[in-house]
């Protein structure tokens, strides 16, 4: 994901639809702050 500015928060979403975490990449962190989420650090 490149962003989340939405009120849903999409992330959240993939995740209750049976997405994992760790195929989930947050884009708008910084590569060095991925490690201290959740999610997949690329």
């Amino acid at each position: 994901m490149q962003t989340d500015g939405t009120e849903i928060r999409i992330a959240n979403e993939l995740i209750a639809a049976g997405v994992s975490k760790e195929d989930i990449l947050l884009g708008f962190h910084a590569p060095y702050k991925r490690k201290f989420t959740d999610f997949a650090v690329g």
